[in-house]
């Protein structure tokens, strides 16, 4: 028995806990730890053969969501595998050792159903990328290849004026978090920015919103702020 890219993927999505070469071989007779060792070590699965395998499955919609989010890959015994560093880890509220993957999902809120459509290892030990550079390369990506969304959601790490500005250029609404220190401005320039934190709301403002402009914005372009 050979280990196969499907036999390996369907394994990860059975094992909730346990994912080496042993509990593997272990589950079949005719297959060895060596062997499944051996897959790991010369296959390459790459986001592209991720993209291969899922865009028959689905088809793209305006009305579609691009969610974008990072997760780290714990590694907590291990300081020789490539990639593992240490990093923030939302889950954990602190630094830990581990992988950095920044993951790109479609959700279509017709059929209410969600598809992992590309990742990025996060190593900038090696290329040299910041934790930005993933979420750009994979939404230019999703433009090329002619998908269909007309929203983007990220957490408050991807909130740079940067990724936005590209996001506003693209025409695509998006949503994410600002940090208590983010700079605004609410007055149209008669007042100095302020934290988003030391902004007062009304009853109004609270049930619809307010139009504000984020500092180092250009003049014209304000986003809408929620509480």
């Amino acid at each position: 028995m050979t280990t196969t890219c499907e036999l390996y993927c369907q394994y990860l999505l059975s094992s909730q806990i346990n994912y080496t070469c042993t509990n593997l071989a272990d589950h079949f007779a005719d297959l060895s730890h060596d062997d499944v060792h051996r897959y790991l070590k010369e296959e390459k699965l790459t986001p592209r053969l991720l993209w291969e395998k899922v865009s028959s499955l689905f088809t793209s919609r305006l009305k579609g969501y691009m969610i974008f989010d990072d997760v780290v890959l714990e590694k907590a015994h291990s300081s020789k595998i490539q990639g593992v560093r240490r990093q923030y880890s939302g889950n954990q509220h602190g630094i830990v050792k581990g992988i950095g993957v920044v993951n790109c999902v479609y959700f279509d809120p017709v059929t209410n159903q969600f598809w992992v459509i590309d990742y990025r290892i996060f190593d900038p030990d090696r290329d040299g990328k910041t934790k930005l550079d993933p979420l750009q390369d994979m939404l230019m990506s999703a433009i090329h290849r002619g998908l269909l969304f007309g929203y983007v959601l990220m957490d408050s790490w991807y909130a740079t004026t940067d990724v936005m500005k590209l996001l506003i250029s693209k025409h695509k609404v998006f949503y994410c978090p600002l940090k208590a220190n983010r700079k605004v401005d609410e007055s149209d320039g008669q007042q100095p920015y302020r934290a988003v934190s030391h902004l007062n709301w009304s009853a109004t403002e609270l049930a619809q919103g307010k139009f504000i402009k984020l500092h180092k914005f250009p003049l014209d372009i304000k986003v809408k702020l929620f509480r």
